[in-house]
């Protein structure tokens, strides 16, 4: 039997449930593999408030990113084989103790990148790289304000920037999250929780600006980030659970600014994209150039309490279900 969460109708983590249900059988290019590890993602906030998947019937699944290990693979899949490690960025239901998956979304996991450290990677490592290298390639001496610089998303994105010659200002909410936004390379960390921080981005960046804002705080910091903005500067806006800024009228853009929504997909849109980036993030990780912040663990059984954290806006690093 699979042991899953799922949610019953939308809303709060109250709508959480644990299920159990028959195994499934892995069909043509399908793998089953059993979960060791799932990430937890705002955008699972969103399925569960009912803002996505709207293809799934109640009660909906939850979770999208793991690692795990190959037990049964479909008719045509060749380079998979069962007992072989592999983690994953999209596959929904992997809030599971097994889930079935494309062999498609699946990458090799080398011996040296432990499970945690994969399933706490691939989702926020991938779209940190398609901020960094794609979206907005950094170049050395450029400036880039990150929010929410102490989450999972935002301590990799710093730790990228830096490895590309930027530098970074962290915003985050509180004091507490200073120390690890710096511990991750940020060059000047600002405390702010009312949206409050173009000026001092302004003058951290020498009263000219910075080059590229990565937001994905929602619509409370949307005039802001673009305040912070220089001449010519990108706006990398993300993260649709928090809403976005409304309506727009593009001859209000200021500055002859660059605005757009950056979707770590089109970073992956093939498998061969998703695995050489995914090697790329294995290989930062081995050499010891990035580093995974884990925040807390729970048990798959306690995904509820793992939502109702994250939501808090108190968490640094990355929240992980072990099933």
């Amino acid at each position: 039997m699979v042991k899953a969460i799922v949610v019953a109708r939308p809303g709060g983590p109250e709508v959480i449930e644990y299920v159990e249900r028959p195994d499934p059988i892995p069909g043509p290019g399908q793998v089953l593999v059993a979960v060791a590890v799932a990430g937890v993602n705002f955008m699972d906030m969103g399925v569960r408030q009912g803002k996505f998947w709207d293809e799934f019937a109640y009660p909906r699944p939850l979770g999208v990113e793991g690692a795990g290990r190959v037990l049964e693979v479909g008719s045509d899949v060749s380079h998979f084989v069962p007992g072989q490690r592999v983690a994953w960025v999209y596959a929904p239901g992997s809030y599971a103790d097994k889930v079935l998956i494309p062999a498609a979304a699946l990458v090799p996991l080398p011996d040296g990148i432990d499970d945690r450290t994969a399933a706490a990677l691939m989702m926020q490592g991938l779209t940190a790289s398609h901020f960094a290298t794609d979206f907005y390639p950094v170049q050395a001496g450029d400036i880039a304000l990150v929010h929410a610089a102490a989450g999972g998303l935002g301590l990799l994105l710093t730790q990228i920037i830096k490895m590309r010659g930027g530098t970074v200002i962290g915003r985050v909410s509180s004091a507490d999250k200073v120390a690890a936004t710096k511990e991750a390379g940020a060059d000047y960390v600002i405390v702010d929780v009312d949206g409050q921080f173009a000026e001092e981005a302004i003058r951290l960046s020498g009263g000219e600006g910075v080059h590229v804002v990565y937001d994905g705080s929602g619509p409370a910091t949307f005039e802001g980030s673009l305040d912070a903005l220089r001449v010519s500067g990108t706006f990398a806006w993300y993260g649709p659970v928090l809403g976005g800024p409304g309506a727009l009228e593009i001859t209000s853009l200021p500055k002859s600014i660059k605005l757009g929504y950056a979707v770590y997909g089109h970073h992956v849109r093939t498998p061969q994209l998703l695995r050489a980036h995914a090697a790329k993030l294995f290989e930062w990780v081995l050499s010891g150039q990035l580093r995974v912040r884990i925040s807390a663990e729970y048990g798959l059984e306690d995904a509820a309490a793992a939502h109702t954290a994250m939501e808090s806006r108190t968490t640094i690093g990355k929240l992980l279900l072990i099933p």
